[in-house]
């Protein structure tokens, strides 16, 4: 579901019936980021959008008498995504009791600007520098902050905090 396209509908009569009729249980909807930025190198809408789609959801679904759940797709290691955006998102997930179990790791696919960032490590509109965490451990480290809670990524956790320089965030 394009989430931001459902937003701009003036008439919810779809959003009405899909989640009356046609989620069954969990809807997987993409907000993939929450940092404007790294949404901006996606090509996605800001996460105000996701946040707002979210609100109207849970509220369509109460009024349905149900009890849904949304599923976030979300992204790791978009070029862009230096630990600093990371750390953001996993403060945005903390903040609202998301955990994801799944996290998708940018790997370039053919045709795609996020594709052309990745290999010239530039931004193709602005010609300027972008960041694009390459290597597996840097992968690694951007993963293992969305996915915070898992006692195996702790060392990780640990790591690239003390990397973003937020170690504010290190708790017992």
């Amino acid at each position: 579901i394009r989430y931001d396209y459902l937003l701009k509908d003036k008439d919810d009569t779809f959003f009405r019936e899909l989640v009356k009729y046609h989620v069954s249980g969990q809807l997987k909807v993409a907000p993939e980021h929450c940092s404007a930025m790294v949404l901006d190198k996606m090509g996605k809408p800001h996460i105000e959008a996701y946040i707002e789609f979210s609100k109207k959801y849970f509220s369509l679904s109460d009024k349905a008498g149900k009890e849904q759940y949304l599923v976030p797709y979300l992204m790791s290691s978009h070029p862009g995504s230096t630990l600093k955006e990371a750390v953001e998102l996993a403060v945005f997930l903390k903040k609202r009791g998301i955990r994801p179990e799944q996290v998708q790791d940018f790997y370039p696919t053919p045709g795609t600007i996020s594709t052309c960032m990745f290999y010239t490590e530039m931004d193709p509109y602005t010609l300027l520098p972008v960041f694009v965490p390459k290597t597996p451990h840097d992968k690694a480290l951007q993963r293992a902050l969305l996915q915070y809670f898992l006692p195996q990524n702790r060392d990780l956790v640990l790591e690239a905090l003390r990397k973003a320089g937020r170690t504010d965030l290190i708790g017992s």
